[in-house]
């Protein structure tokens, strides 16, 4: 149990780095997603559920959906 709360904050960490660096905006979207549920279970971690069950359905569902439905809105140039 230890070690998950040295692993957990470095995965944070990694997410939030490769997101500000990916240059495609639908895989950016994607791993933002997956920051979202990765803090949803530190919130879990820190015992506060209530927090976590808000980060999970707003932050990961309703967040990336629009964010998906905002991409698939525009035209992408390459």
């Amino acid at each position: 149990m230890g070690a998950l709360y040295i692993i957990l904050p470095l995965a944070l960490i990694a997410c939030a780095v490769f997101v500000a660096v990916c240059r495609d905006l639908l895989y950016a979207v994607v791993v933002l997603a997956v920051l979202s549920l990765l803090l949803a279970f530190q919130f879990y971690l820190l015992k506060a559920p209530d927090v976590a069950i808000a980060e999970a359905g707003i932050g990961a569902a309703v967040t990336t959906a629009i964010f998906i439905i905002c991409i698939r809105a525009t035209e992408r140039r390459e």
